[in-house]
């Protein structure tokens, strides 16, 4: 009998639920609370009605998956599989892993929950990674240590249109918001790990894409090994404009020619954050 290991993650890794059934991975949608009513991302909640909503001035909340809808999942998968590797977004911007950690106790080992500080982009990469690493016969433990172990070998930049959002969400201070939007500054953030902190302010869009472009072409070279197309997985993540999100791609293409590059979304729980008109660069090293 060949040994079945599923892979679950969930819609924080911008995989929508059409994408997952062609890559095999099973995706569990992120609950959000707009106004008293529940949504859940990519199921009865579109990308452009969020966007509706958050720019009408809709209180838009993400909360965690409730404990029965992640078991529901679970059960459901393993009536198919006999192991799940579970992915979840990083437990430094969210307490869903730490969750699914205790929740995983009561399935004897079969459930292993991946603790790997991953969000949108490079999260999907992981789950990717993971089908790979079932499809070469790992079983769920061996593919979570494996996962683990590589947590660090990726690398996110995010530059904003607005410090609006950040602001309503009591993460920066308004004084800090009001100068930065006096002066139109375009903050650049990075996401290394479990933290999301403050990299770069630039003037301009120009400017912050090159700050970005110049911040990742030396993590690929310092920290992961060289900028090269066969070491490094090269991705561009956005808020609400695609036709932005393409024009960075081809600027990045530009500076690393040869590079595949994916466009994604960025996951509707980051997205309430930090507002439309976000703009990201993301790599991983190539497992």
């Amino acid at each position: 009998m060949n040994h079945k290991v599923a892979v679950v993650t969930d819609s924080n890794s911008g995989i929508i639920q059409d994408e997952a059934k062609e890559l095999g991975i099973i995706v569990l949608p992120m609950p959000f609370m707009i106004g008293e009513e529940t949504f859940f991302e990519d199921i009865t909640l579109t990308q452009e009605a969020f966007y509706e909503k958050l720019e009408g001035g809709a209180d838009v909340v993400t909360s965690q998956p409730s404990p029965e809808s992640v078991m529901n999942l679970w059960d459901e998968t393993l009536k198919e599989y006999d192991e799940i590797v579970y992915i979840p977004m990083s437990s430094g911007l969210s307490g869903s892993c730490q969750s699914a950690i205790m929740l995983s106790e009561d399935y004897d080992g079969k459930v292993q929950v991946v603790n790997n500080q991953r969000i949108s982009v490079t999260q999907r990469q992981s789950a990717l990674d993971a089908k790979m690493l079932a499809e070469k016969e790992m079983d769920a433990a061996q593919i979570k240590e494996f996962l683990e172990n590589d947590k660090f070998n990726s690398s996110i930049y995010i530059m904003l249109d607005t410090l609006y959002y950040l602001k309503k969400g009591g993460r920066i201070t308004p004084a800090a918001a009001a100068i930065g939007t006096i002066l139109k500054l375009k903050p650049v953030l990075t996401i290394q790990g479990d933290k999301l902190d403050a990299f770069a302010k630039a003037r301009t869009a120009t400017q912050g894409k090159s700050i970005m472009i110049n911040a990742i072409r030396n993590d690929m070279e310092t920290r992961f090994g060289g900028a090269n197309a066969d070491n490094i997985w090269l991705q561009v993540a956005y808020t609400k404009d695609l036709n932005a999100a393409k024009q960075f791609a081809d600027e990045l293409l530009k500076e690393f020619p040869g590079f595949d590059i994916v466009i994604n979304p960025l996951s509707l729980s980051v997205a309430c954050h930090i507002g439309p008109g976000s703009l990201a660069v993301a790599c991983c090293k190539k497992i």
